[in-house]
């Protein structure tokens, strides 16, 4: 017997300042359901998904959620008005007694949730939605932008937390690796409509080619038959004193087909060109340190920067990725140790918090208004790499309307603040690149053109990201920064550091630490016989089985209590059954471990 839909959207339609975003759109989200939500900048996918938590109401249509099911939506900006920590904002809707949940949650996210919301960062704030989501636990989870100020180790820690869930979730994310892990279904907005395909996003960009492929043969076939009708129109008055006014008015109608279809959105105009070529050493680092207070941020490092390099700096939040590129940079100055910069330097820097941009003005006085880029006298034009254009023209290579021009740029989207950030940079000559999380936000065809440019970019390249897909595709050599004030260089991307590192992991042959129940707790072994995703499966699962571990028993220490069933047999039955599911998947777990780790040793 088929079950019924957890959620349902009939006939919807919805206008913002005149222009539909969307008009006649039915969806359906199943029990089970994995979707990923995908669209470029601008497309609505953050509308769509407040439509179908309820949070936008539409001009018409219905939003119907089968009674008894819970959907929790991850806003992006949460308001925290009358909470007095990030803990308390998360657990607001929980049963008295709950909060272990949002413990468990804020262990693997990594914040604070003692944290005061009147100092907690943007990133801060996101993370306690995020967490206030999985605390609750609905039967249908709507994420917008989850993996956004994650570090790789909670992205990690969220997959695999979605990965076990029996909840049913749209994802909206730029994070392709996660993306291709988490999801069995694609929903695609392209320009209004909503399509649907019964499968991963893995399989999106070969449909979305299809799609587009058909539209344009399509499109070829009714312009030629406009063509035909247009001659047989012109050269039948010579012959006939009366045309045949049936295909005159069919001639009518196909040229209104034409007018009416809606053109694709181009790719964003981008282009990077490198000023003069800096010296072949573009920096280097010799025995440079910091400390903040007690914590160490950086014993002492060397380093040598090449021309033509793309470095990534890898490792979890606050280890001092940043304040390193800032200190290869000179813009924060060693407490040891010293920085030589190469001769013939032009920095360009795309900053993760966008503080570069004026919230207040508008995007034509952010460009115009740049010293670097701006033109002296001229209101409406900007240097773009040493030749002037009108701003217009300029913005719209970066697909921003006329309309836009003018909006202040509080007004744009995350990923349209990343592109406006981008047109800034790229309309400088420049030879060396900061990128301190470009990623963000940005659509999945925004990110491949970008990866292009870098790969084509004749200058050097530094790079912080948190997004795995993106690190191996531009990055040649990545430094790992693990928070004990250490930087380990290594040759390759993302899935080269972390092969290298668990073979010297398993070269060094570290003693294995006991667990809590005293058994010995699982090691990395060679994995020459498994494939790249088994062994990366394999060097996370001890972090997993231990996390398992922890959570078992915080709930084993809260069932000890023998009054909790009579007192409160609802938060018993919950702990209960969060145990049981636990203890599940830590069995699970170590059987994988097992199996992995008798395979890499065949």
């Amino acid at each position: 017997m088929a079950r019924a839909p957890l959620l349902q959207l009939s006939d919807i339609a919805l206008t913002f300042g005149g222009d539909p975003v969307f008009s006649d759109l039915d969806l359906v989200v199943q029990p089970g359901d994995r979707v990923a939500l995908v669209g470029r900048n601008g497309s609505g996918k953050s509308t769509l998904m407040k439509v179908m938590a309820g949070l936008v109401e539409p001009d018409s249509g219905a939003r119907v959620v089968t009674p008894g099911t819970g959907v929790g939506y991850m806003e992006q900006d949460p308001g925290m008005e009358g909470f007095a920590t990030l803990g308390d904002y998360a657990a607001s809707a929980l049963d008295e007694g709950e909060a272990y949940r949002v413990e468990m949650v804020a262990e693997g996210l990594k914040f604070d949730p003692s944290r005061a919301v009147s100092v907690a960062s943007g990133g801060e704030r996101r993370r306690a939605a995020l967490a206030k989501l999985l605390a609750e636990a609905p039967g249908l989870m709507l994420l917008d932008e989850p993996t956004n100020h994650l570090d790789i180790q909670a992205i990690q820690w969220l997959e695999d937390e979605l990965s076990s869930t029996r909840a049913a979730f749209v994802l909206i994310s730029h994070d392709r690796a996660f993306l291709n892990a988490l999801t069995r279904a694609t929903l695609w907005i392209d320009r209004g409509q909503v399509r649907r395909q019964e499968k991963g996003f893995d399989a999106f960009e070969a449909w979305r080619d299809a799609v587009w492929e058909e539209e344009d043969m399509q499109r070829h076939k009714l312009n030629r038959k406009i063509k035909a009708e247009a001659r047989w129109a012109v050269e039948g008055i010579s012959a006939r004193r009366k045309r045949n006014q049936g295909r005159v008015r069919a001639l009518g109608e196909l040229r209104k087909q034409r007018s009416d279809q809606i053109r694709r959105q181009g790719t964003a105009a981008m282009a990077l060109e490198s000023g003069p070529t800096s010296g072949k050493r573009v920096m280097e680092a010799r025995g440079i340190s910091k400390t903040y207070g007690d914590k160490v941020i950086l014993e002492p490092f060397d380093l040598r920067v090449q021309r033509g390099d793309r470095i990534a700096f890898v490792g979890p939040n606050g280890v001092g990725k940043t304040t390193l590129l800032k200190m290869l940079t000179g813009e924060v100055a060693p407490d040891s140790g010293t920085v030589q910069m190469g001769t013939n330097l032009e920095l360009a820097v795309f900053d993760q918090n966008r503080a570069q941009l004026e919230p207040d003005k508008s995007l034509w006085e952010n460009l115009t208004g740049d010293p670097a880029i701006g033109v002296s006298g001229k209101a409406d034009q900007v240097m773009v790499r040493g030749a002037p254009r009108h701003v217009v023209g300029y913005l719209k290579d970066f697909l921003f309307s006329e309309a836009q021009a003018r909006a202040p740029v509080r007004s744009l989207s995350g990923g349209e603040k990343a592109r406006l950030l981008l047109a800034r940079i790229m309309a400088r000559e420049s030879n060396v690149l900061v990128l301190d999380e470009p990623t963000n936000d940005l659509d999945v065809e925004t990110l491949d053109l970008l990866q292009d440019l870098l790969g084509d970019y004749d200058g050097t390249v530094l790079l912080v990201s948190h997004d795995r897909d993106f690190l191996d595709r531009v990055a040649d050599t990545t430094i790992a920064m693990e928070g004990d004030g250490r930087a380990t260089v290594y040759a390759g991307g993302w899935s080269d550091y972390r092969s290298q590192r668990t073979a010297r992991a398993a070269e060094a042959a570290p003693v294995a630490k006991k667990s809590a129940n005293n058994a010995p707790a699982p090691k990395t072994a060679p994995s020459e016989g498994l494939s790249f995703t088994e062994r990366h499966r394999l060097e996370e699962l001890p972090a997993e089985i231990a996390r398992l571990e922890a959570e078992i028993a915080k709930l084993e220490e809260l069932l000890m209590d023998a009054e909790l069933f009579t007192r409160e047999p609802v938060k018993f039955k919950k702990a209960t059954e969060a145990l049981v599911t636990r203890q599940t998947r830590l069995g699970a777990a170590e059987e994988e471990w097992l199996a992995l780790e008798e395979k890499a040793a065949t």
